[in-house]
């Protein structure tokens, strides 16, 4: 089992083994642990354990050549989308953003290039409407890891055919990054929604909250929120891109387009809750989201 070293995590900043390494433990399997994968006791271990193939999840590493070339079978990587779509770190994330209705999982054969290698099978998965990141990587994650295990009986049996990746359909998914999530409320409400969706639970959606000064029409930030996947229902009419609306209970956005209703909230610091208990605790001073 390979997985990254332990490392400082939660608030005592302790030393932590990863989960898979934690697991692989209790069940007293062989664990490595480098710090690089060109480690010469790490190349060493491989070579000397010859083994017929290394499934890769979620790994995040280059695997140097000469390890590549070791397993009769070489390194098989689970990847959470349908190659050539959305190759790289992210590909949840940015089949939401891009309102894809299909994704699925991949098994195929690690190669130099970033996650170019021949495919070997594919299932295929529908996209709710109202599926987050979390949601739909908790579904593929199900079949992805059947779709491993498939994979790595039919390469036993010599029954899988690896086939190139096509040429064309290419797309990127790079690491997400916090700016990403930061909502742009002259968007559409669509793609706002999109977004919110993509960025949850992690980096999680955020914007500003701000007041405008009457004289300057300067903005003040007041605080910053995380958002919570939001509904896309009949809200005020006329509601400019960040102005808040509310009623007895709900709580409106303006978009570039139609409002969005608010759910749930997270003001920096404090717990989640609901939009309306958030926007009571300001007393009658309606802010603005930036």
């Amino acid at each position: 089992m390979l997985t990254r070293p332990d490392a400082q995590s939660g608030r005592g900043r302790r030393v932590q083994p990863s989960p898979v390494a934690q697991v692989a433990r209790e069940l007293n399997l062989l664990t490595f642990t480098p710090e690089r994968l060109t480690d010469p006791d790490f190349e060493e271990s491989v070579h000397s354990l010859q083994p017929d193939c290394c499934p890769v999840i979620a790994f995040g590493g280059l695997i140097p050549q000469n390890l590549l070339d070791v397993p009769k079978h070489g390194w098989i990587n689970l990847h959470f989308s349908l190659l050539p779509a959305w190759r790289g770190a992210a590909p949840v994330n940015y089949a939401l953003l891009a309102g894809d209705t299909q994704t699925g999982a991949t098994t195929f054969r690690i190669e130099a290039g970033l996650d170019t290698g021949p495919i070997l099978k594919q299932r295929h998965l529908d996209i709710a409407a109202r599926d987050t990141a979390g949601s739909l990587l908790s579904s593929l994650a199900t079949i992805g890891a059947e779709l491993l295990v498939e994979t790595l009986d039919r390469l036993d049996e010599g029954s899988v055919i690896a086939r190139p990746q096509p040429t064309t359909g290419i797309t990127l998914a790079p690491r997400i990054h916090m700016d990403q999530a930061h909502i742009d409320w002259s968007a559409s409400a669509v793609a706002i929604d999109r977004l919110v969706r993509a960025m949850t639970p992690a980096p999680g959606a955020w914007a500003n909250v701000v007041n405008l000064d009457a004289l300057t029409l300067d903005a003040v930030t007041l605080d910053r929120v995380n958002i919570a996947p939001i509904e896309l229902d009949t809200g005020p009419a006329d509601l400019a891109p960040g102005a808040i609306a509310t009623s007895s209970k709900h709580v409106w956005v303006g978009t570039g387009d139609t409002p969005v209703r608010l759910t749930d909230v997270q003001p920096a610091g404090k717990r989640w809750m609901p939009a309306s208990d958030w926007l009571r605790g300001w007393r009658g001073n309606t802010p603005t989201l930036r």
